[in-house]
């Protein structure tokens, strides 16, 4: 079922992505890691930093979402930050090793007012040698063209979860507005980044539908998130995941999830994000032998807490593990005869 490392599917059936999860925990796991290991170094992990340049006030209804208007989570609106505030933001991050600066901003989408500060910011933090990416909501095809010629690199619009659990968890944006937003994205010759949230009280069948999805775009996109839900009181899923904790996500099925998107899209970065804060070390080991190879270093995830660069330090000194280096990971997958956007095409 399995591809060679030759071949890049995007023919996948929900059947066959439904046996990859019903696999023997065991053997899920060693078939994920062979196809990581024909595709990646199977000891470097990429870290990645996650700014939010603007909080909160987001019209938008995303159940899980403590930026929303919606939400009575306490965070509050603030405006687009300076761009000198976020380049020297940026500069720290390359300073604790990262490779790739992402930043969100809580907008439903960028007005045309914001994109001159917007470009302005893109090009200061590509000039310091660092990958960059944004999440800034829904973008038209003038604006990603206008993000490509600035020099983005990466731009991130998550699916969130199958289209029919979709429905659930957010109901002012469709999944084919989400989808609209990746084309224009890809179209304009910019990365794709586009991921989601297990954990949210979806079924497998959820997560079939979700990782399907992306496994059957076009072209895999090449950066891959996979959130735990982190659960926020004055969210609707916080708070009703409140009370009803077995609605939870197991670690093991999480893992799983995780074997399963690098099995189906073998040249992605596979980024372990939100809810690596409350994961055991041993979970996350589980993650990155699955198939992980990025992540969000940094105290911090927009407004959600995360593990911290010496947590993180500690972990990767216990599993010999270290930071991806050197060339941008898919032309470097694509340099060992992987293929990948011809194969996708």
């Amino acid at each position: 079922m399995t591809q060679s490392s030759n071949t890049v599917r995007t023919d996948w059936t929900r059947e066959e992505i439904a046996e990859l999860f019903d696999l023997p925990f065991t053997e899920l796991l060693f078939r994920a890691a062979s196809v990581h290991r024909e595709n990646h170094p199977p000891d470097q992990v990429q870290l990645c930093t996650l700014l939010s340049i603007k909080t909160g006030g987001c019209p938008e209804d995303c159940g899980y979402c403590s930026q929303s208007v919606k939400a009575d989570s306490g965070v509050a609106a603030s405006k687009l930050m300076d761009v000198q505030a976020v380049l020297q933001s940026a500069a720290q991050a390359k300073d604790h090793g990262s490779q790739r600066f992402c930043m969100g901003a809580a907008w439903r989408n960028p007005k045309d007012r914001d994109m001159p500060a917007i470009i302005e910011i893109v090009k200061g933090v590509r000039a310091m040698g660092l990958e960059t990416c944004m999440t800034l909501g829904m973008l038209t095809a003038d604006q990603a063209a206008q993000l490509k010629k600035a020099g983005l690199d990466y731009y991130n619009h998550n699916i969130d979860s199958s289209p029919e659990y979709y429905e659930r968890v957010i109901t002012t944006r469709t999944m084919e507005d989400r989808l609209d937003t990746l084309s224009n994205v890809r179209a304009a010759g910019i990365n794709v980044c586009s991921g989601g949230i297990v954990g949210m009280g979806e079924t497998r069948e959820d997560r079939v539908g979700f990782v399907h999805t992306l496994a059957t775009l076009p072209q895999h996109p090449e950066s891959v998130p996979v959130n735990a839900l982190v659960p926020v009181k004055g969210t609707v899923l916080g708070d009703m995941l409140a009370d009803t904790p077995l609605a939870k996500i197991d670690d093991i099925e999480f893992v799983r999830t995780v074997a399963v998107a690098r099995i189906t899209m073998p040249l992605s970065m596979v980024r372990l994000s939100a809810g690596r804060e409350s994961m055991s070390d041993a979970t996350q080991a589980l993650c990155f032998l699955a198939g992980a190879n990025s992540i969000f270093t940094g105290d911090k995830l927009l407004t959600a807490p995360n593990a911290g660069d010496d947590s993180d330090a500690a972990l990767f000194a216990r599993l010999g593990m270290t930071a991806l280096e050197g060339e941008e990971p898919m032309r470097a997958a694509q340099a060992r005869g992987c293929g990948a956007l011809e194969a996708a095409e």
